[in-house]
């Protein structure tokens, strides 16, 4: 992702160019464009500690307004980015996923990421993996990547769980420290997890 902008720089509800196939739809989900609305529960979710037990902080609305500024100039840049995930049945705001450029110095980079932030309420129902598995069947359709990765601290068994289910691979050689974090830093190792296009699995 980007260097983060200041809050309000480009918000969320800027006008983003149409795409025409927006938005995603999988079984009982929807992966769709973002609106001035989402930030509201954006905040909510990212102001959940348990939520963001993994993360260096949970974030208080001006940040994760920011943040969300983040996302919404992600998407101007590449025409992709982490859509707002709803349920079919009721239009529910229940998360974030998809897919973003990752924007240190690590040895994979380049590389596109697959990721997900799921509010607490609607944890336990393959949520994540089924938005999961949508995002990538889009990365290696129409963008036609040739890679995904995605990468955790390896305390976050929920999340390198759903990165196994969505059928990536531990790299094991591909430990680092994440360059956002101070060294020593508890949240500092992470664990890199890769999926290539020719090793796609019938389920996606």
């Amino acid at each position: 992702m980007t260097d983060l902008p200041a809050s309000g720089e480009l918000p969320v509800h800027s006008e983003l160019p149409l795409r025409s196939d927006l938005p995603l739809r999988s079984e009982r989900l929807m992966l769709r464009s973002w609106r001035e609305s989402d930030c509201e529960h954006f905040a909510a979710l990212n102001a959940d500690p348990e939520v963001t037990r993994h993360f260096p902080a949970s974030l208080s609305r001006s940040q994760s307004d920011a943040l969300a500024d983040r996302i919404a100039l992600h998407f101007l840049e590449h025409g992709f980015g982490l859509w707002v995930v709803e349920r079919n049945t009721d239009a529910q705001f229940i998360g974030v996923v998809g897919l973003a450029h990752a924007r240190f110095e690590v040895p994979f980079a380049p590389a596109v990421e697959v990721g997900w932030r799921i509010a607490r309420a609607y944890w336990g129902h393959g949520y994540a993996t089924e938005a999961a598995r949508r995002a990538l069947a889009f990365g290696f359709g129409k963008l036609a990547l040739d890679e995904i990765v995605s990468y955790t601290v390896a305390a976050n068994v929920a999340s390198w769980r759903v990165m196994e289910r969505i059928g990536m691979q531990r790299d094991q050689t591909g430990d680092f420290d994440h360059p956002s974090l101070p060294k020593g830093h508890a949240l500092q190792r992470h664990i890199l997890y890769r999926l290539r296009r020719a090793d796609i699995p019938a389920l996606i």
